[in-house]
């Protein structure tokens, strides 16, 4: 695979059995990056790594990357996404850090790296340690060795957990600190303080989400800049607490960063993080929850998997995050429509997909099948397909009984007299028996609710020659930020045939003989994404196909940041779930199923700009 080449000379490969016991048998220190074949080897530790050994400059310090797919010793490593390092010394495991966490990854290859010397210089006794924590048991055995525990998933690899005792905040490091390169040292300096990194994550927010991020400074005049800068580049987002849980960690934080305003706290708290590494004022440098509720809204953003640890099985049921579906009907004047958003994001609740839609009466039917004996199930149908519905998927503790309390009774009378300030009943329509907002009942009738608007689906993504050397992991990484999975990837060049069958549809055009040529060229890395709406999805990641319109108009996609031109444009991506099928059957000749989408009679006869914007609200009826 191109880009594997630079690697091979810092990490020996292991991908079976017998590769992996010439790594145990290399004499001295071996830092393996122990992977699963679908996500690959850490990518972002590489240059780290390479720094390492150059500062070390030690023969007895080795590095190999281990498939734990194909190596039955490491058959306890499968099924876990979190980058994870083991450290081996004289075949036996002396240590293991998880996260690509780079001061700990540092400090460690040279603390064990010494401790290795002085075994096969003095003939000392190695500390060996026993991975427990895999499958949620003690720590690792044997304290001598530093365990860093980067982020607890829980056995499904799915849940960030943390121990109810602790107070926790989010901080971030931003994009001018990384900038200037100096986020590892921040990192120390968190570490050294006496805080507990729970959870760690380098992403570059998208402009919805730095606007999100800051919803509550909208009204400042600073705030587009600084959803421009936010959005600018790589921030560090991390979970903190306090390694003693004393005082509330959320404060602490606040205090050890300093005032906001650059001058104040050089002036103020010289020795403050802002004092330090902010350069001027919206520029400085980290971030902190302003309080616990703060805290909350923001992991939840950040973090949406994270909760914190029960303390019996039925508190577990009542902390988990959860999604839920609301539905603003087409009743609500467009002006209200805001406000009730507002309500919404006050309310701690995020807004974690949303999309607009104009329903027909079949669909509106397909939803509302359980109503339809009902006798003012006619007026319904009639209020839901009179223009377009807005549709949110609201996540948080409890959410489903959280927005029902706000939404108020169903039947609108009820509302007006007994809970006068609930949302049913201050945003009524004059003359309209209906109420204007709906609510999922249950978690399960959420799930089944939310797959009907935001189906999930898959959809073909293409990293182009251009783009395959210099920006591969830049793109992978993004991806996987974005929260898709990418359930099959393939590295392969084009034949002429294949880019000629592949873009069939553009062979009357002018530039297709140039387009075939350029897709011929070198070799591109073919996946098939999954995602709820992921054919939208990631067109919006995308952009539009030109650089300079996607400059102007959407700085944040791909193709914004890396294309060259029209031709050279990094990335491709299927337009429409028909297409997404056809592509795939096309590359990995696998038929998908494409789910029976209420509204695909609309959208697949004139795919233009709005209907594919609707594309995918599904039915939850079997096909016929």
């Amino acid at each position: 695979m191109a880009g594997k080449k630079k690697e091979t000379t810092l990490q020996i490969s292991a991908t079976n059995q017998e590769q992996w016991e010439e790594v145990l048998a290399t004499k001295g220190l071996t830092v393996v990056d122990v992977y699963q074949h679908w996500c690959g080897p850490c990518r972002a530790v590489i240059s780290l790594l390479r720094k390492i050994n150059n500062e070390v400059s030690d023969d007895l310090l080795h590095f190999a990357t281990a498939e734990a797919d194909s190596i039955d010793a490491l058959e306890k490593y499968r099924g876990k996404c979190e980058p994870t390092f083991l450290f081996y010394g004289g075949g036996e495991l002396v240590a293991v850090v998880r996260g690509a966490n780079a001061p700990l990854l540092q400090r460690m290859i040279v603390d064990q790296l010494a401790k290795e010397k002085l075994v096969l210089e003095h003939g000392g006794q190695r500390k060996v340690v026993v991975d427990n924590d895999l499958a949620g048991g003690e720590k690792i055995e044997e304290q001598g060795a530093y365990y860093h525990h980067h982020h607890h998933h829980s056995e499904d690899g799915e849940s960030l957990i943390v121990p109810a005792s602790k107070s926790y905040t989010v901080a971030i490091i931003k994009p001018d600190a990384v900038a200037h390169g100096k986020a590892n040292d921040i990192i120390m300096k968190i570490q050294d303080a006496g805080f507990e990194i729970l959870a760690q994550d380098e992403r570059t927010l998208t402009e919805a989400q730095a606007r999100e991020f800051y919803q509550h400074k909208g009204a400042e005049d600073c705030f587009e800049d600084l959803v421009q800068f936010m959005s600018s580049g790589p921030s560090h987002i991390l979970v903190l607490s306090q390694l003693e849980n004393s005082s509330d960690v959320v404060q602490t934080w606040l205090r050890f960063i300093g005032p906001a305003n650059i001058e104040d706290a050089k002036r103020e708290m010289p020795d403050c993080l802002r004092a330090q590494y902010g350069t001027r004022t919206l520029f400085n440098a980290v971030h902190g929850s302003e309080d616990r509720d703060e805290a909350d809204r923001e992991l939840a953003i950040f973090f949406p998997d994270f909760s914190t640890a029960p303390r019996t099985a039925q508190d577990a049921e009542e902390e988990r995050v959860e999604r839920t579906l609301a539905l603003i009907r087409p009743g609500v004047a467009r002006e209200n429509r805001e406000e009730i958003v507002a309500h919404i994001n006050k309310s701690g609740f995020i807004v974690s997909l949303q999309r607009e839609v104009s329903l027909t009466e079949d669909q509106a039917r397909e939803f509302y099948t359980h109503c339809n004996e009902d006798d003012y199930f006619p007026a319904l149908m009639q209020s839901m397909t009179r223009g377009s519905v807005l549709a949110l998927v609201l996540t948080r503790k409890d959410a489903v009984q959280h927005w029902k309390n706000m939404l108020g009774p169903s039947d609108l009378k009820r509302a007006k007299e007994e809970d006068p300030e609930c949302l049913r009943a201050r945003f009524s329509v004059e003359g309209d028996p209906l109420n204007q907002l709906h609510g999922s009942q249950s978690t399960e009738e959420a799930s089944r609710e939310i797959s009907l608007f935001f189906p999930v689906q898959q959809t073909l993504a293409v990293i182009k020659p251009d783009a395959v050397d210099q920006h591969k992991d830049k793109i992978l990484e993004e991806i996987r930020n974005r929260g898709f999975s990418i359930s099959r990837m393939e590295e392969k060049l084009f034949s002429r045939e294949m880019a000629e069958g592949f873009y069939k549809q553009h062979r009357e055009r002018p530039f297709f003989s140039q387009l075939v040529e350029f897709m011929c060229s070198g070799p591109s890395v073919l996946m098939v994404l999954e995602k709820e709406n992921a054919v939208e999805e990631w067109r919006a990641a995308t952009g539009p196909t030109d650089p300079e319109r996607a400059k102007a108009e959407y700085p944040d996609s791909l193709r914004a940041r890396l294309a060259s031109d029209v031709l050279r444009n990094s990335v491709h991506g299927s337009s429409s779930q028909k297409h997404a099928q056809d592509e795939i059957q096309f590359i990995f000749g696998e038929q998908i199923e494409l789910t029976d989408t209420l509204d695909k009679d609309t959208n697949e006869a004139t795919p233009d700009k709005h209907q594919q914007q609707y594309e995918g609200i599904r039915s939850s009826r079997p096909n016929n």
